[in-house]
């Protein structure tokens, strides 16, 4: 199975990690404007693996005799891309977007009709096999096309499936959920070294208890409100530092936060001159 990649920045360089130990993938071509970047990125990923990698900048000929096509440059850039390779794209072809507010149905428009098309929507910590990426189908993608996008992804970190149009919330909580999770962190390492601990030292505390938490809720099968009571003695610390939080209201924060980030989407992903 041939993977055309279109695109070699930060996500495409984290699913193509995940390509290159899929079962039944024998060559992912990668394509960048900079060609040269395409070259080290797949230089970087040749060996361990019985997966030819190769990098350049022909779109079309990365495209061609693919099975599998990924669109993972910048969603402005989707429909110039779309318009350079769409003769190229086979008719048994699958045209995978990880391109942030690009609709199914706008790629579809693009391409020869019945392609089959699914949608992506990845995080940055696919990066080091730890992401969350959320799949849905186009008009004519089967399950058939959606467990092989699973199976190609798997590398990356936890795959679901959603309908289509819940994305925007997935782009609210997972796609942009990192930048939330870095805010926290940051806060926390701030608040650690005004209270005296060595600024390293507090950045390390506020990363690892992030990270444990969030392993230990996912591992737990325990609902977070339960976890969060078990660390909360009476009158403990824990409790003064919770009715703070809810003082400052912050889960209505968090709310509101994620509801911006999808009205967002939902904007990105409207067509010029009105909703899809």
């Amino acid at each position: 199975m041939k993977v055309a990649l279109l695109g070699s920045g930060v996500m495409g360089s984290a699913v193509l990690s995940s390509f290159v130990r899929a079962d039944g993938v024998t060559h992912v071509a990668v394509t960048d404007a900079r060609a040269g970047h395409a070259r080290e990125v797949a230089e970087r990923h040749r060996g361990g693996a019985p997966v030819e990698v190769s990098g350049g900048d022909d779109n079309v000929a990365a495209v061609s005799g693919a099975d599998v096509v990924v669109l993972a440059v910048k969603p402005q850039h989707v429909p110039a891309l779309l318009a350079q390779v769409a003769d190229a794209v086979g008719p048994d072809a699958i045209v995978v977007s990880i391109a942030a507010g690009v609709t199914c149905a706008a790629i579809e428009q693009a391409l020869p009709a019945g392609t089959a098309v699914v949608r992506v929507m990845p995080n940055t910590p696919a990066t080091i096999g730890q992401g969350v990426a959320a799949v849905s189908a186009g008009a004519t993608a089967s399950g058939d096309h959606l467990d092989l996008v699973e199976l190609l992804l798997a590398g990356t970190g936890l795959v679901v499936r959603v309908p289509e149009e819940q994305q925007s919330v997935v782009t609210a909580i997972s796609g942009s959920g990192p930048a939330y999770v870095f805010h926290l962190i940051d806060a926390l390492a701030e608040a650690g070294t005004a209270g005296g601990l060595p600024r390293a030292l507090a950045l390390r505390l506020a990363a690892a208890t992030v990270a444990g938490s969030g392993a230990y809720a996912q591992t737990s099968g325990e609902h977070p409100a339960l976890l969060r009571e078990a660390v909360s003695s009476p009158a403990g610390t824990t409790l003064a530092a919770l009715e703070v939080l809810d003082d400052r209201a912050v889960r209505a924060a968090y709310g509101a936060a994620v509801r911006a980030a999808a009205r967002r989407a939902d904007e990105l992903a409207a067509p010029p001159g009105g909703r899809a």
